[in-house]
């Protein structure tokens, strides 16, 4: 086989392996995160208000402020309670 047509072979495979392939995601495909999520807990004075980092979700954040060994973020003005979040509605402001 020559380097032509070997080149060839290799582009033509490719080529239909990129069509048959999803294309990625765009971001502006993705939704937006939540603005803001909204936390209480009996043991917290107020509504904790937290607007989530691109990796973060209300779900992820909820984890944490509910997991005993978490620790290294500073949500709800560094609080140390660690059970009995709940999540809630925000208010408008």
């Amino acid at each position: 086989m020559s380097r032509l047509t070997g080149w060839m072979t290799r582009a033509a495979v490719l080529l239909l392996l990129a069509a048959g392939a999803p294309a990625p995601a765009r971001q502006q495909d993705q939704p937006p995160p939540p603005q803001n999520c909204c936390f209480t807990n009996p043991g917290y004075s107020g509504v904790c208000e937290i607007q989530p980092a691109k990796d973060e979700t209300c779900a992820t954040i909820l984890a944490y402020l509910n997991n005993p060994m978490a620790q290294g973020k500073n949500y709800c003005g560094n609080t140390q309670v660690r059970s009995g979040w709940k999540s809630v509605a925000c208010e408008r402001k």
